[in-house]
């Protein structure tokens, strides 16, 4: 009787803990995989966002870089993690070109991750070197046919600018050579240095280069002009409104996180993004914080990846 007695009384304890995933969420540092190379604009946004979210959270938010493979290496890493909401995915557009870009990937950018939510967007310029004697984009492209096989075009491979000169190119019918590097930084290195011709990247890089006089502003994607380059006409001005597609990061969770974690991590995702204090911060960067609900950004997900997927079977951009 007095062993019956003491089991029962360990039963009793052991329905009182609980079991060992009803602590609340959450109880640990979050990881942020950030697929691309360190002081890109992704990376830049995430290290932001971590700052203020982890007060929210109550954790630590760990980013970390898992660059390579047109950022399909980081997000494999996330498709494969524990649903548990301790590993997450900050990227941008090309999470949704990688499916029409390579053959045999090996996740799949939509089912098997979850929306989380939308972060920032801001457009892209496109800058030319000094040395090119032109202004605005026609100017440009005349150039390059009076000059074949002379100017280039670079850019980080597998990003949405490589796919975005490829298009240009096409396009425009611009004469231009295309100059893979590991990372859309090296390329502006190289552009300053007089090694490339042509870039597309953000407003967050590129435009204090403009600013200074370093490089020169002929276009920006988006429907509208940047304030910060107010004589520096959209694509759409310039007559190409295929060229209009424009940066955004987002947040993904591997698909099967908990519903409830989901909730949290996008309710206080939201509070972040819509405090003053981030508008400012983000505004420095030439960014604009963009809350939203899973819903929302799952759609515009699968819009953007009709709209890139559009854009890779118009210029047979290959990545494997």
């Amino acid at each position: 009787m007095f062993k019956l007695r003491i089991l029962l009384a360990l039963l009793l304890a052991l329905c009182l803990q609980g079991p060992a995933h009803a602590q609340p969420y959450p109880s640990k540092p979050i990881r942020v995989i950030v697929p691309l190379t360190p002081g890109s604009p992704v990376d830049v946004v995430a290290r932001l966002v971590g700052q203020h979210w982890a007060a929210a959270l109550g954790q630590p938010v760990i980013v970390e870089n898992r660059p390579g493979a047109g950022a399909t290496i980081g997000a494999k890493t996330v498709a494969t993690a524990e649903p548990d909401g301790y590993t997450l995915l900050l990227t941008a557009a090309n999470h949704v070109i990688a499916p029409s870009a390579y053959k045999n990937l090996s996740y799949d950018p939509i089912k098997d991750f979850v929306p989380i939510g939308s972060v920032a967007v801001m457009p892209f310029v496109v800058v030319i070197a000094n040395a090119v004697p032109a202004n605005t984009v026609p100017e440009f492209v005349a150039y390059t046919k009076a000059n074949p096989g002379k100017l280039n075009f670079g850019f980080g491979l597998g990003t949405s600018p490589h796919l975005l000169g490829e298009l240009f190119k096409l396009t425009t019918g611009a004469n231009l050579t295309s100059i893979p590097y590991k990372g859309g930084a090296q390329a502006v290195t190289d552009i300053l240095a007089g090694q490339i011709y042509m870039n597309i990247g953000t407003t967050a890089t590129l435009v204090p280069l403009v600013q200074a006089g370093r490089l020169k502003a002929i276009a920006v994607t988006g429907a509208a002009r940047y304030p910060d380059l107010p004589n520096v006409p959209t694509m759409i001005e310039s007559g190409y409104p295929q060229l209009s597609l424009g940066f955004w990061a987002g947040l993904m969770a591997p698909v099967a996180i908990p519903a409830d974690v989901g909730r949290k991590l996008n309710t206080t995702l939201n509070n972040v993004l819509l405090s003053s204090e981030m508008k400012t911060s983000m505004a420095k960067l030439g960014l604009q914080p963009k809350a939203s609900s899973p819903q929302e950004f799952g759609e515009f997900l699968q819009a953007e990846m009709r709209d890139w997927a559009a854009a890779v079977t118009a210029t047979g951009v290959k990545l494997d």
